[in-house]
């Protein structure tokens, strides 16, 4: 393994900084370690692919579930109508 010995300058708020510091000390890492990794595993394209994926089947699905409610509506609605015309000595 490579000897790092070369500086990448990124300024980051005090929060961001204390975030950073947390999850590399969960990690048992140091923050360049910590960060090394994160910006080594990071693929934008592969990542906006996937979540590109995730927000076509969430449109999907609630597409099916808002016409799932549609029809249970209809069905109620219905269903009230022949209720109130037997109710009322009707048939419906």
């Amino acid at each position: 393994m490579a000897t790092a010995n070369e500086r990448i300058p990124v300024l980051v708020t005090s929060q961001e900084k204390a975030l950073i510091a947390k999850m590399a000390r969960d990690a048992h890492m140091s923050m360049g370690e910590f960060l090394r990794r994160a910006a080594s595993s990071f693929r934008p394209s592969e990542d906006e692919k996937m979540l590109e994926g995730m927000i076509d089947q969430m449109l999907k699905t609630t597409a099916q579930a808002s016409a799932a409610v549609d029809d249970a509506l209809s069905f109620v609605d219905t269903s009230n109508k022949r209720i109130a015309a037997m109710e009322s000595g009707r048939v419906y």
